[in-house]
């Protein structure tokens, strides 16, 4: 599995930290050197941790998606590895852990990276994010 353990990252092919400080942009990073365990005053898994937490938009995927990036064998690699956030240890860091798993499984179908351009798909995942809101907050 990848991800940060003890200090360590597992380095993925990507040449790229994608971030997302606001969900309608995408801001690539150049990573001069992996060993760096700050980027602009951020930790790379602080960077991850907030990109990741991205794709629980259906509209930022779409995004992603006319950007040409789910295209990109570099960016879908990179996609793959973030699915340590999975995990139980880092799980616990995400504000909305089942959107966020869910996007990152279904990202690594390519069927669902073509998909994720139809209006109608984009809709239909932002449609079951506020049902599955709303069934959260009638428990609480």
């Amino acid at each position: 599995a990848g991800g940060p353990t003890g200090g360590e990252f597992h380095q993925p092919s990507h040449k790229y930290i994608p971030l997302c400080p606001l969900v309608t942009c995408a801001v690539r990073v150049t990573l001069h050197n992996m060993a760096d365990s700050h980027y602009g005053g951020y930790t790379r898994f602080e960077l991850e941790l907030e990109f990741v937490q991205c794709l629980s938009n259906p509209l930022y995927l779409n995004h992603l998606a006319t950007q040409k990036l789910l295209d990109d064998p570099e960016f879908t690699a990179y996609l793959a590895y973030l699915q340590y956030f999975a995990e139980p240890k880092y799980i616990k860091y995400l504000s909305y852990p089942g959107p966020t798993i869910r996007a990152l499984e279904l990202l690594q179908q390519e069927r669902f990276r073509k998909d994720i351009l139809i209006p109608e798909t984009v809709a239909r995942m932002a449609e079951e994010g506020l049902q599955a809101s709303a069934d959260g907050l009638r428990r609480d």
